[in-house]
This record gives structure tokens, C-alpha cells and sequence, in this order.
């Protein structure tokens, strides 16, 4: 029986575990998966029975710091920043980026020609991947972040009505909100939000966070995450299984 799992710190809202678990199922596939939670990212291959895992998933917030402990990266993986399948095979761990490949199919019905701008919130592992798809559709991005650090960066107190109407695309990829908090949204205001908006949050339990319900209220088209996490789940799953190849 082949193993699998998700590496993270906290995994009790993971979507993973039973998504795999019932695909498995499903289709009579010989295989486990399960999560590993795991203190810092040094402890990657400490947890026991690592040497008989065939692949794993990663998630906040390990996405780029487990990068340095990687023997190949997928090129666009490296392009993004940031790494969230691993493939083990001959004892070698090869890291690739699916979430790019999720959002990008969980975006794409909804953009129209209004969304030339887009604000991410958050700065971390899951925006990198949001940025590289948006920056190749051809949208300029701009980022919220509680620590600004480049000319594209600006803080949550930066927010005002301009910058709301002028990227008509508002993508959450902060784990603000997230079950078992879900009475807490990201601090953005949501009053200046249109029906010209369309708002994504990557959290997926629950199914319309408080930031979602908000944007709802203005008339504001709304996306989850779910969708998103399912096609990286599948396309993980096909990078585990396709044949190996040179990088």
C-alpha cells in the first residue's frame, strides 16, 4: 500500500485527509493518507515511517521554507516561490507547486475584462501561486501584507475606497477566518466593494467566511476555495503517479 500525507503545523480544518481517503475509496486504489503535523520545518523526515511515504502535500506554514530541504525543484515551482506537492521516489523528494494550477482552474469562468487589477491579501506560500497565475492572465497585483516589504506592498491601514475601486479583483490567501474562527475576517474594508467585484477566498471551511458574507451583502460576485483545492489535490495526485522525468 503506497502512503501519503500533508505536512503542516496545524491540520485539524485539513481538507486532504478525507478528500484523498474517499478518492481512494472511490476508485479502489491501494493507498493511505494522513496528517502529519509537525513542530518546525527541520522535522521534516523526523516523524516515523517517513522512508515508506511515496509523496506528501504541504501546507501553511511550510510552503517555502521546505524548499531548501528539497533535492529537485519543478521549474515552476521555483518561479513561484513556493512548493506545496513533494514526490518521493528513490529516496529522493521532488517539490512541485499544484496550487497554481488549482486556482487558475477555480478562477478562470469568473474573470471578466472589469478584472485588469487584482489585491491579494497575505504574503505568504498560497500568494505567490495566486500571483504568478494572475501576473501571467495579464493582471497587475498589488499586495496587502502586515509587514510591507517591496514597492508593491502595502499595509492593511493603506486600504482606502481608490484602491478597492481600482482592482475589481480582491483575492484572500490569509488563513483569517478559517473554522474554527470563522467570525473573523481580514481587516479590509468591505463597504467599498461593487457588483463590478469579484472576491476569492482560498479558505474552504467554512464554505462563505465572514469576508465572503460581507462582499456578498455589496453585490460583490464571491469564490471559495474549493473548487481550488480539489483540482491541486488531483493534479497532485496525477504528479505521484506520472513516470518519472528528468527536470
Amino acid at each position: 500500500m503506497r502512503k501519503y500525507g500533508l505536512i503542516g503545523k496545524k491540520l485539524d480544518h485539513s481538507f486532504s485527509q478525507s478528500f484523498f481517503t474517499e478518492y481512494f475509496e472511490k476508485h479502489g486504489i491501494a493507498a493511505s493518507y494522513e496528517n502529519i503535523e509537525i513542530p518546525v520545518i527541520e522535522a521534516l523526515t523526523d516523524f516515523p515511517g517517513f522512508e515508506t511515504f511515496s509523496g506528501f502535500n504541504v501546507t501553511i506554514p511550510y510552503k517555502t521554507a521546505i524548499m531548501p530541504f528539497l533535492d529537485a525543484i519543478s521549474p515552476e515551482a521555483e518561479a513561484i516561490g513556493a512548493v506545496n506537492t513533494v514526490r518521493i521516489e528513490k529516496g529522493k523528494m521532488t517539490g512541485y507547486n499544484t496550487d497554481a494550477f488549482g486556482f487558475q482552474q477555480s478562477i478562470k469562468p469568473f474573470l471578466t475584462n472589469l478584472h485588469e487589477r487584482a489585491l491579494i491579501l497575505g504574503t505568504g506560500g498560497a500568494s505567490k501561486a495566486v500571483e504568478y497565475v494572475l501576473r501571467n492572465i495579464g493582471l497587475n497585483v498589488l499586495f496587502i501584507s502586515r509587514n510591507p516589504q517591496n514597492s508593491n506592498e502595502f499595509s492593511y491601514g493603506d486600504i482606502n475606497e481608490h484602491m478597492v475601486k481600482a482592482c475589481k479583483l480582491i483575492v484572500n490567501c490569509t488563513p483569517v477566518g478559517t473554522f474554527p474562527n470563522g467570525d473573523a475576517k481580514p481587516d479590509f474594508p468591505t463597504q467599498f466593494l461593487t457588483p463590478q467585484h469579484l472576491v476569492a477566498d482560498l479558505i474552504y471551511n467554512p464554505a462563505k467566511t465572514k469576508l465572503l458574507q460581507e462582499a456578498e451583502a455589496q453585490g460583490a460576485d464571491i469564490l471559495n476555495g474549493h473548487s481550488m483545492l480539489k483540482e491541486q489535490a488531483l493534479k497532485a495526485w496525477e504528479i505521484w503517479n506520472e513516470p518519472q522525468t528528468a527536470l
